[in-house]
């Protein structure tokens, strides 16, 4: 039977697993590098063997031919295999299942597995003739797993249970060593040193003659359904029937495809995205104690992937291709020469990004509103090189930014909107077209302002930025809140009007615990406020931390709080004042008026408009 889908095909027929295990032991069926090594544990081994020996299924197995243009990647051989050279198939599911039985019944080494706690173990498995003959004792009852040394020991290992670590006490017990099943000589060999260990006893005969009929045949001629994609099929539709079949739990990765892909011409793209994910890390921390905090700490491989592949996309567009685009299929085509020829721009521009982060205040991975927005960043960057030095070219990034932030535009599925922004920002910036959609389109509604309760969104974290930008100054010090004194100083968003004080004063949970009132404070500053009301620990820093009243009002004031307010604890007036001058903030930065501050939803929920 051969069905073609999107023209590819595949194949499907049941074949027998002793012919799989030869060719597995032959290395003509090998893995695919991108499959990953986990190991069945002992217990999940044994079922296996149950089911086969009771011809109960086990579930399809999937291979992809080698092969062709498309399938190039990185193979490695099972587990115990011995051979080498170039597979015809790639296993695509089935692989623990295959070195479970491949393990336990066909290599003569012991098979390294797990026990149920997870400790490393090697096992060999063996079949109860006695019990396998049994019909009161279920099929996994029957089949032992026993260490290394062939000996079960109890007592802390001072007293053996059962001795399997010479032939004769194969024998003697009436253990079959699973090991030797499908190579039919070893069988008859074993068989008949058994039979003559016994003197040929006929009850001996007899019994084996039944073991073999009822339990070593059906192992040896089982049969398994095989579905074998053709070597044509494209790469994306290989990640996409993995994922599907996989029964790992664990989704194949567009950067473990490329990988495999790369191996094949002796390129480790895993190394390299390690040298310089360190690379990002380093220059866009803060500190060295701050490395796992990194802003481009958050960059995954994948995304360093779909960037080149954007990058890539856009240069060939500008020479006359196709259009730009960077979807999974796009990115699983990328080839190790357009790779290289971009790897060391785009990690330039992924610098440059995180240096503008900076700039906007934001400082870590925690406080990066979206690190999808890094992406089109990074490529954009890339692309303009020391043009970004130029104010203009920066402004027009950091609109395209900010408007992403508080349009909350890079939430979703965004393969579409990183294509449509780098060409819509190079536009913008290069030949002065219209503006990118993103910022045309970009909406900011006045009362999402109280909506905006934890650092969840990225609204939330961007006005955290745009205060710290405006020039927040500590209450106490005056200290500028910028790089140098962000971490060292602990800072973080706390509540102007403290928490227990809202409660106390049954203020609306809504208001008090919006963006609105909130704000970043250094530590030790956060602690003096405490669940006062602002009045109070006004007072308390003016009286204790030798600061002028005017010097008090002008730090305050940095934060974009009205003084008045909170010198009365007039919350009702703080709010108002405060949701105006983060509009006005948010506006400027996204370069457009926020518009609705006189609707009837907004006098609705602040009891005035804005």
């Amino acid at each position: 039977m051969e069905v073609h889908i999107m023209s590819s095909s595949f194949k499907s027929n049941d074949t027998n697993v002793a012919d799989i295990l030869k060719l597995i032991a032959n290395g003509e069926n090998q893995l695919p590098d991108f499959q990953r090594g986990w190991v069945w544990d002992d217990n999940r081994i044994k079922a296996l063997i149950a089911s086969i020996s009771n011809s109960y299924p086990v579930g399809a197995l999937m291979f992809l031919e080698y092969g062709g243009d498309n399938v190039r990647f990185k193979y490695r051989l099972f587990e115990g295999a011995k051979a080498d050279g170039k597979p015809d198939v790639l296993v695509l599911d089935g692989q623990q299942r295959l070195t479970s039985i491949f393990g336990s019944m066909y290599c003569r080494d012991a098979v390294s597995t797990r026990t149920d706690k997870n400790k490393a173990i090697k096992r060999f498995y063996y079949l109860d003739i006695n019990k396998c003959l049994n019909s009161t004792v279920d099929r996994d009852e029957a089949i032992l797993s026993i260490p290394q040394d062939k000996m079960l020991k109890s007592d802390f290992g001072r007293k053996i249970d059962l001795d399997l670590s010479i032939r004769k006490k194969e024998f003697e017990n009436h253990m079959f060593p699973l090991n030797i099943v499908y190579d039919l000589i070893a069988c008859a060999m074993w068989q008949n040193e058994y039979q003559a260990y016994h003197n040929y006893a006929p009850e001996i005969l007899q019994r084996y003659a039944k073991f073999n009929v009822d339990v070593l045949v059906p192992i040896q001629t089982y049969k398994v359904p095989v579905i074998t994609l053709d070597k044509t099929t494209p790469k994306e539709a290989v990640c996409q029937v993995f994922e599907n079949v996989n029964t790992g739990g664990v989704s194949l990765t567009v950067f473990e495809l490329i990988t495999a892909t790369f191996a094949a011409d002796n390129f480790e793209l895993r190394k390299d995205w390690d040298k310089r994910h360190e690379d990002f890390i380093n220059k866009s921390a803060l500190s060295v104690n701050n490395l796992n905090q990194a802003v481009l700490a958050v960059v995954s491989s994948t995304d360093f992937l779909t960037a080149i592949t954007l990058l890539t996309r856009y240069n060939i567009k500008k020479n006359g291709g196709e259009a730009v685009s960077c979807k999974r299929k796009d990115v699983l085509r990328l080839s190790l020469i357009d790779y290289k020829q971009y790897a060391n721009q785009l990690s330039e521009g992924l610098i440059k990004s995180a240096t503008f982060l900076k700039e906007q205040r934001i400082f870590s991975a925690r406080d990066l509103p979206y690190s999808t927005q890094l992406i089109p960043m990074a490529v954009v960057f890339a692309l303009l090189g020391n043009k970004t030095n130029d104010v203009t070219v920066k402004d027009k990034i950091a609109r395209w930014y900010w408007c992403g932030v508080f349009g909350e535009m890079y939430g979703g599925a965004n393969e579409t909107r990183y294509a449509n922004d780098v060409v819509g920002l190079m536009s913008w910036i290069e030949e002065n077209g219209s503006e990118p959609e993103t910022v045309s389109r970009a909406f900011f509604n006045p009362t999402r302002l109280l909506s905006l309760q934890t650092r969840l969104s990225a609204a939330y974290k961007g006005v955290m930025a745009l205060i710290l930008h405006a020039g927040a100054q500590d209450f106490i010090s005056g200290s500028a809140m910028d790089f140098t004194t962000f971490l060292d100083e602990s800072t973080d968003i706390h509540h102007i009007f403290p928490h227990a004080y809202c409660e106390g004063q049954c203020i609306e949970r809504v208001k008090w615990n919006s963006i609105i009132n909130k704000t970043p404070l250094f530590a030790r500053t956060n602690r003096i406020l405490g669940g006062n009301a602002p009045s109070s620990y006004i007072n308390y820093i003016k009286k204790n931390g030798h600061v002028t009243s005017v010097q008090l009002d002008k730090h305050i004031a940095s934060h974009l709080i009205d003084v008045a307010s909170i010198r009365s604890d007039n919350f009702n007036q703080f709010i108002i004042c405060r949701a105006k001058a983060l509009l006005d903030l948010i506006g400027s930065a996204m370069g457009k008026t926020i518009t609705n501050r006189d609707s009837d939803e907004v006098i609705a929920a602040f009891g005035q408009k804005l």
